[in-house]
């Protein structure tokens, strides 16, 4: 099992920044790559970013973010993290974070946090 608990969320103006921190604890090990996903009310779960631990920490990111967020990690603290830069007020959507293992071409995901709610407003 892995416990994943996400951190950093609020209320911003547009064009400010956030950092979300997901601290994972656990069978970490089992899980070889880490998403952010957003869900805004009435639209599905989106995948937004991924940060692949196997390959040197590749990163892959959803068009409507790339350039604006980076995902990152720190395996010594177990935790990733996602830089959001000038935020939108379609970036509001409540923020989760995940872990899994590398499928295919894809990820596996097999672990979700509680998620954290990032709004921003005009």
């Amino acid at each position: 099992q892995v416990h994943l608990v996400e951190s950093g969320g609020g209320s911003v103006q547009a064009g400010r920044s956030l950092r979300l921190s997901c601290v994972a604890s656990g069978y970490v090990d089992s899980s070889d790559c880490m998403g952010w996903f957003r869900q805004a009310p009435g639209f599905n779960r989106e995948r937004i970013s991924t940060i692949y631990s196997g390959v040197g920490g590749s990163t892959w990111y959803a068009d409507s973010v790339k350039g604006r967020f980076t995902m990152s990690q720190d395996n010594d603290k177990n935790t990733v993290y996602l830089q959001m830069n000038s935020l939108k007020p379609e970036d509001t959507a409540m923020y989760y974070c995940a872990a899994g293992e590398r499928r295919g071409g894809g990820c596996q995901w097999n672990y979700w946090g509680q998620g954290t709610q990032v709004t921003v407003s005009s």
